[in-house]
């Protein structure tokens, strides 16, 4: 049976958890040694309904934090956990094993810390080898807001191979350069010997260093965008800008929806479910571990 085979398995598994609204998901907390930062790295984890008990692999979300936030921002302030159990309780989204890091350097390799390079080289291969996750771009996605949706499309457009979709809420791709009022003006990533914020480097690690390769090569990664209207650094003008860059080249694969709002937690988790579903649409479900044993086996 190959993968996609397997997946009609999991959408009765999913019919199964809709049936049973009483089951929740699991939330802990990790750290490991990361060999490019040379010190532990944390992460929070959400394991879906039914997680230990079941003999599945299933999709993975990594979900980024913003500016001076950390990898228990999305669980303590954006309602993270009990927006997947309810929309994979209802159906919307397959169950899926969330990851949230931690970084300190805006999800690139800055003056501070090689997020960028720990995320890639760490992270995902620790986490395919400790939870049971499907290592493939179709179960692979990658989300953010404020940096850490700087983060998310920079990942997607630098590395389209490896996710399978992304989505950018209120992203800090600020184009050419922050807003005066930015924190990335402040922020160690950015900030040389002198203490004088890089501009030279916020142009090497923002996402438009990425457009010309990312569209010669022709994997096309569905982008979700979002932003609020009174937004005080202008993240809508700014995900307008990415639209615009990407839409003639995947024109109905990325979507920009603007909210009521500023560059708050309220938008964000307004937000997130919606890109969590609009995601799913490209994202597979969970499949047999028997499954990723055949296809291992197979070469």
């Amino acid at each position: 049976m190959t993968i996609r085979h397997a997946i009609r398995f999991c959408l009765v598994f999913g019919l199964l958890l809709g049936t049973t609204p009483a089951l929740a998901g699991e939330v802990t907390h990790h750290r490991f040694h990361s060999t490019v930062l040379e010190r532990d790295y944390a992460y929070t984890l959400y394991l879906p309904p039914g997680y230990r008990e079941s003999n599945l692999a299933y999709p993975v979300l990594y979900l980024l934090h913003g500016s001076f936030g950390s990898e228990s921002d999305w669980v303590e302030r954006g309602a993270l956990k009990e927006t997947a159990d309810r929309l994979i309780r209802q159906g919307v989204i397959p169950p899926v094993v969330i990851v949230m890091p931690g970084s300190e350097s805006w999800w690139i390799d800055g003056y501070n810390q090689a997020a960028r390079t720990s995320f890639f080289e760490d992270l995902v291969p620790r986490v395919e080898a400790s939870w049971q996750v499907v290592p493939q771009r179709e179960w692979r996605g990658v989300a953010g807001l404020s940096a850490g949706g700087y983060g998310s499309l920079n990942f997607a457009l630098e590395r389209p191979e490896l996710f399978g979709a992304a989505a950018a809420l209120s992203p800090a791709s600020y184009h050419p350069l922050p807003p005066a009022n930015s924190s990335a003006n402040r922020h160690p990533a950015f900030l040389d010997d002198n203490g004088q914020f890089d501009t030279e480097l916020w142009q090497r690690r923002n996402y438009t260093a990425y457009l010309d390769r990312y569209l010669e090569r022709g994997i096309v990664v569905p982008i979700y965008l979002s932003a609020g209207n009174r937004d005080v650094y202008n993240a809508e003008h700014h995900a307008r800008l990415v639209h615009q860059a990407l839409k003639h080249h995947q024109p109905d694969l990325v979507p920009l929806n603007v909210l009521g709002g500023g560059h708050t937690w309220r938008v964000w988790r307004a937000s997130l479910p919606s890109a969590l579903e609009w995601m799913f649409q490209f994202l597979q479900g969970p499949v047999p571990l028997e499954t990723l044993a055949q296809q291992d086996a197979a070469g």
